[in-house]
């Protein structure tokens, strides 16, 4: 699905990874300076002398965890662990994020469901172990991590402590302030922007959940309303323009603000903004089958969660279509909504989870996706480097490379090197992709129209990519035409161009590769795709977000040869359902 050529590559991109590494080094040594003449540790003379609430955890939880627990099955981000009796710390976690969720503790909310003196009994024990010091400290150490356990403490104290004894009891409150005080001092080390915002949610919640170390309530507030300011767009999305961590973001932000309530202290104003404007961005990236579209670091949605969220949204109101500082797109006419991604890639410290699928689009029809991208899966270092290529989207790939290079090892030695250290400071970021991305809307009577560009393919191959879709939901009919018009730069030969449309695994497609294709849907609609300008081809495809796991599927692909400026036509019109 994707190549070598998606990543940096080292003629045009060793100059960027260069200058990145400097800026890098340059970001060490300003922390390493702050840690030296910093004010002393606000936390380092105090601790936590007893609870005063309990947050309430929004996410919901699944009682039968538990019977899976008592059973030794640890199943997480999609991967699972048998143990036989001993503690999963004991073991090698089977991929990084079954470890993330294991150290950060969120699981114990399907313990609390249970509501069982055995659920109880096994929830103390895994802390205990924690708190005894099995496991990886490394796996634990990183700040996502420790921000999620602190919060997964205090969210689940009553279940943790309920029946403890007086020494776990004093062992629990000091491993809460232990935590706050190592989360204090990252902020202080300087932190990636995303890892800022998770430490200071966290540290809000301590400083008004804990007796004893009150004093880091002002200082994480102030935090928190600087990088919620810098972090949260005008339109409501986060600068990442990863639907994933907004949503995770708000399902920690709303007890948060209730938190505040419960103690008496007014919510800072930068809190209540963040939520006002970021709600109404989720109904624009929600599909009618409650999940969320695949942009940009989003997988399987928890619909549960979604839907949560989406009660606190005051308006209510019909979803907005237009996210210019997002960069997302919506057009929606009677049963059928379009979603799209029409904005350049989020600056570099946000963008280890983005993905090179600008212009790339999802349709759905009622309840019923049929177009869409290949989702983030939710674990493999491999396959979510996949997920993440132009070739994984609902988009248009030239010379089968991606829109975006990313930053993995490569080049000679000292390169390599470079590049490895950067990836574990950074993640596998995004060092170049379109810069010149625009968007227009239109309406037409009864037809929603939206035209971008992107000039990601400029610099490599001269070739700027257009599209322009127009939804007439009335007339059940998505028409799209996609042009690869020729600029000055890049190399001027022949190129290979490939058109995709990833389908639902529900949809089943039938047809030859002439020029039209019946697509059905489980609901009873057909679907008839028509090309002009382009061979077509029925391929496999493989939908990484499914909620089972990966799941085959096809998808429509439009083969051609680009040497001038080219266009291509093509159609999805319902012709038996409900609407036709």
């Amino acid at each position: 699905m994707a190549r070598r050529g998606d990543y940096v590559r080292w003629g045009p991109d060793r100059w960027r990874l260069y200058r990145l590494v400097g800026r890098e080094i340059a970001r060490s040594m300003r922390g390493a300076s702050a840690r030296l003449t910093s004010s002393p540790d606000i936390l380092a003379r105090v601790r936590v002398t007893g609870l005063v609430i309990a947050p309430q955890d929004l996410r919901t939880s699944d009682a039968t965890f538990a019977d899976d627990i008592y059973s030794g099955l640890f199943v997480f981000a999609g991967r699972s662990l048998a143990v036989s009796g001993r503690s999963p710390f004991d073991y090698t976690p089977p991929s990084p994020e079954w470890a993330d969720i294991l150290y950060g503790f969120g699981w114990l909310r399907h313990l609390r469901a249970a509501d069982t003196a055995l659920a109880r009994a096994n929830a103390r024990a895994f802390v205990a172990d924690f708190m005894a010091g099995r496991g990886d400290p490394n796996l634990a150490r990183s700040t996502p991590v420790a921000a999620r356990r602190l919060i997964s403490f205090l969210s689940q104290s009553p279940l943790v402590l309920e029946g403890a004894d007086r020494t776990f009891y004093q062992s629990f409150l000091k491993t809460i302030g232990r935590s706050a005080r190592e989360l204090e001092r990252e902020l202080r080390r300087g932190l990636p922007p995303q890892g800022r915002l998770s430490a200071a949610v966290a540290l809000c919640y301590a400083g008004l959940c804990c007796e004893g170390i009150e004093p880091i309530l002002r200082r994480a507030t102030r935090i928190l309303s600087r990088e919620l300011d810098r972090q949260i767009m005008p339109d409501g999305g986060h600068r990442s323009r990863d639907p994933r961590f907004a949503m995770e973001l708000l399902l920690d932000l709303l007890p948060l603000r209730q938190s505040y309530l419960s103690r008496s202290v007014d919510p800072p104003e930068a809190l209540l903004r963040a939520i006002d404007r970021m709600l109404p961005l989720l109904r624009l990236l929600r599909h009618a089958d409650a999940s969320l579209s695949h942009f940009n670091g989003m997988g399987a949605t928890a619909a549960d969660h979604l839907a949560t969220l989406l009660v606190y949204d005051g308006t209510m109101a019909q979803p907005m279509s237009h996210a210019p500082n997002s960069g997302y797109e919506r057009l929606e006419s009677g049963r059928i909504v379009v979603v799209a991604d029409v904005g350049a890639p989020p600056p570099l410290p946000f963008s280890r989870n983005a993905a090179a699928g600008c212009l790339s689009f999802e349709m759905s029809s009622g309840p019923q996706r049929i177009v869409l991208n290949c989702g983030l899966p939710a674990s493999g270092a491999e396959l979510r480097r996949l997920a993440r290529s132009t070739t994984a989207h609902s988009t248009a790939t030239i010379a089968n490379t991606s829109s975006c290079r990313f930053l993995v090892g490569g080049g000679w030695w000292g390169e390599r090197f470079a590049a490895e250290w950067l990836c574990r400071r950074l993640g596998s970021v995004i060092l170049r992709g379109p810069g010149d991305v625009k968007a227009e809307r239109t309406d037409a009577g009864e037809a929603r129209i939206l035209a971008a560009r992107h000039d990601g393919y400029a610099e490599d191959f001269g070739i700027v990519h257009e599209r322009r879709w127009q939804l007439s939901g009335a007339a059940g009919r998505l028409d799209g035409e996609d042009a690869f018009v020729r600029t000055g730069k890049g190399r001027h030969r022949a190129q290979d161009v490939a058109i995709r449309f990833h389908l639902h695994p529900a949809i089943v497609v039938r047809g030859e590769a002439t020029d039209d294709l019946t697509l059905t849907s489980p609901l009873g609609e057909v679907w008839e795709f028509q090309a002009e300008g382009a061979a077509i081809a029925i391929e496999e495809s493989v939908y990484f977000a499914g909620l089972s796991g990966a799941r085959r599927t096809d998808q429509i692909v439009l083969h051609l040869r680009v040497e001038e400026t080219t266009q291509v036509r093509w159609s999805f019109a319902r012709r038996m359902g409900p609407g036709a």
